[in-house]
């Protein structure tokens, strides 16, 4: 409990990160073997999620390392690792699909200014105001995609296009794999690629469930892939493997000034808002959730999305992939005893030395390995509790789930989050201008029930007077108010103008004055008093 009211106090003056960089020496230990982990996490998803992204994996490589030495340093949220996201590989893809690679970098580099522009002006929780259906539906989305894409991948083939186009071309695909009648690789490797990928899909299930307690630290992903390089490397298959540069520098593009302008162009302008709204979302959801992980520091929102800012620039200069914080390599950071940011910046350090001095090691990985952990990933990202929790909010929520996805799915990324966003927002509008107002006559016509439920605002109040116009003169009411969800000051001085005129004419109103009061905060006496019934 004491841990717990700590991490809420607020920084003391002279704690800012410069002090947090000195006083890493506490948690050393700790946090040099949380960053091993970390890494060995990242390696394997770097490079998967570049190939999603239709990329040389040098790219995720890069990306992974300026979110560990960069990032780490400025982070608002100390022990979330940041790095290529698998939220990000299908507008990646659809990116340089349609752009060529060359426009990658200077997309990146602009959404990274945007980060950077919304967290100097304090924007970081407004990032976090999305609709849980839009959010869900839209990870979802992106689950399928991924799943679709990478199965291709994992018979050594290109995917088609969007998600849809793959899952209805991949049942002939598979056949022809099977076969042995594909034209992209030589015959019969197809089906090599696929029994590496099903090999590494079986590893890393079994290894998440049936793994010796002593070894759990030893991350699924990288088990597998090794395991689907030694079963490549022992039956010496003509399959494909990752090409990384003995230099790393060598897959570095480096953007322009004259690049960056020309993103102000329409289409990669919205492509770069995109990557700026999805990757700021991610990254605070993200953060959210690895706060109730420990009772550390909590984040600091504007700070972590300015320094997600830095990063995403830093990485569209070097023509790599964007950045967000991702909550798999950052619950393992949490899990493996990280105690602050030096876990962090170790784990890109780690990817650093390990791609400069061992590059001749990636070329033995099977990129259909690496589409078999996409594709768990991927299956990972449609989580049918979702969909659970969704339906208890109503067939509203689930519906907005479901057409994000299919949009998303059927289309691109961007039409599929804005449509959710535009249907989110139009609930949100009839949420605002529904008003229920149902009248019971009983008891003989001498008493009569008006139930208000919904949202009494000055748009609805015609509706509210035609209602209360129907009351006939001498009975009494009863207003029942539990269902209201709001009422604005013109509807109250319509029921207020109107119960005394009611009072007037012979008839009483009864209304539970104090749940309207705990309510909507009005303690008005002659209102209140025009509301009691007589003698009450």
């Amino acid at each position: 409990m004491k841990n717990t009211i700590e991490a809420t106090l607020p920084t003391p003056p002279g704690e800012g990160w410069l002090a947090g960089l000195l006083g890493w020496r506490r948690h050393a230990a700790a946090d040099f073997l949380a960053s091993v982990v970390v890494f060995l996490v990242a390696l394997p998803l770097c490079m998967g999620i570049a190939i999603a992204s239709g990329v040389p994996p040098a790219l995720g490589i890069i990306t992974g390392i300026v979110g560990g030495l960069v990032v780490g340093v400025f982070a608002g949220s100390p022990l979330l690792v940041s790095g290529p996201a698998a939220g990000l590989a299908v507008l990646n893809w659809e990116l340089v699909q349609r752009h060529g690679l060359i426009a990658l970098g200077p997309v990146v580099a602009m959404a990274g200014l945007m980060q950077m522009a919304a967290g100097s002006f304090r924007l970081g929780q407004w990032f976090r105001a999305v609709s849980p259906a839009v959010i869900h539906g839209m990870l979802a989305g992106i689950g399928v995609s991924i799943v679709a894409a990478q199965l291709f991948i994992m018979l050594d083939l290109k995917p088609l296009g969007n998600g849809l186009t793959n899952l209805l071309g991949f049942p002939a695909a598979l056949a022809n794999a099977a076969a042995g009648l594909t034209e992209a690789r030589p015959a019969g490797s197809a089906h090599l690629a696929a029994l590496v990928g099903l090999a590494t899909i079986a590893l890393m299930l079994a290894w998440g469930r049936f793994a010796p307690a002593l070894m759990r630290l030893v991350p699924a992903p990288l088990v597998a892939v090794i395991g689907g390089a030694l079963l490549a490397m022992g039956l010496n298959l003509p399959i494909r493997y990752v090409d990384v540069p003995s230099n790393l520098l060598e897959g570095v593009q480096l953007t322009t000034a004259g690049a960056l302008l020309g993103v102000f162009d329409g289409p990669l302008l919205m492509a770069a808002m995109a990557i700026a709204f999805i990757a700021s979302a991610e990254t605070l959801l993200s953060a959210v959730a690895v706060d109730k992980l420990h009772n550390g520091p909590r984040t600091r929102y504007s700070r972590e999305l300015f320094a997600q800012g830095v990063g995403n620039a830093l990485c569209g200069l070097l023509g790599a992939l964007p950045m967000t914080g991702v909550i798999a390599r950052s619950s393992a950071n949490v899990q493996a005893g990280a105690r602050s940011r030096g876990s962090t910046i170790l784990h890109g350090t780690w990817l650093l030395l390990f791609v400069s001095l061992l590059p001749f090691v990636l070329r033995h990985v099977p990129i259909a390995s690496l589409a078999a952990v996409l594709v768990v990933i991927g299956c990972k990202l449609i989580n049918p509790r979702d969909i659970v929790k969704l339906a208890h909010f109503g067939k509203v929520e689930l519906g907005i789930y479901l057409v994000t996805l299919a949009t998303i799915v059927a289309t691109d990324l961007l039409d599929g989050v804005m449509l959710g966003i535009g249907l989110a927002f139009a609930k949100l509008l009839y949420d605002l201008l529904h008003l229920e107002a149902a009248l019971q006559l009983k008891a003989g016509g001498r008493q009569a029930l008006l139930t208000l439920s919904g949202t009494a605002t000055f748009v609805r109040l015609p509706k509210l007077a035609a209602v209360l116009d129907k009351v006939p003169h001498d009975v009494e009411l009863h207003v029942n108010v539990r269902d209201l969800g709001y009422i604005d000051p013109a509807c109250l001085e319509l029921l207020e103008e109107w119960g005394e005129r009611h009072r007037a004419t012979g008839g009483s109103v009864v209304l539970e004055w104090e749940t309207l009061v705990a309510k909507y905060r009005r303690r008005d006496r002659r209102t209140r008093q025009a509301f009691e019934p007589a003698g009450g």
